[in-house]
C-alpha cells in the first residue's frame, strides 16, 4: 500500500453529508458495502481547532473500519492533499436520493 494515496469519501447518513479522508478504500468482503479504513484527521497540535473536524474525530474515535452501504456513498476521490473534514445537513432542494429508488407508478 502506497502511503501517499489518500481518498476523500463523501457519503450520506441520517440526513447528513459526511466528507472524510481515508488511506484504504475498496469493495468490502460484505456484499454491497464499501470498506473505508485508516481514517485521517488533522494531526497538528496548533492552537486553532476546527470544530467540525473535532466533532468528526470524536464521532469516529473508536472506529477501525467503516463498512458503508454502496447506496449511501455519493463519491470517492483519490486526492493529493487532505482538506478539512466536513459534516453538514442536507440543504432544502438538494437532491440526495438513496439508491435504488422505486419509480413512482401511479394509475
Amino acid at each position: 500500500m502506497n502511503d501517499e494515496i489518500l481518498y476523500k469519501v463523501i457519503f450520506y447518513c441520517r440526513s447528513k453529508i459526511y466528507e472524510l479522508y481515508a488511506k484504504d478504500v475498496f469493495s468490502s468482503e460484505l456484499y454491497g458495502f464499501i470498506y473505508v479504513g485508516e481514517l485521517v484527521f488533522d494531526q497538528n497540535q496548533s492552537i486553532v481547532i476546527d470544530p467540525a473536524e473535532e466533532k468528526l474525530r470524536e464521532e469516529f474515535k473508536n472506529i477501525n473500519v467503516l463498512h458503508l452501504p454502496m447506496q449511501s456513498v455519493i463519491r470517492i476521490d483519490e486526492v493529493k492533499k487532505k482538506q478539512a473534514c466536513k459534516i453538514r445537513e442536507i440543504k432544502d432542494g438538494e437532491n440526495i436520493m438513496p439508491f435504488p429508488v422505486m419509480p413512482n407508478i401511479s394509475k
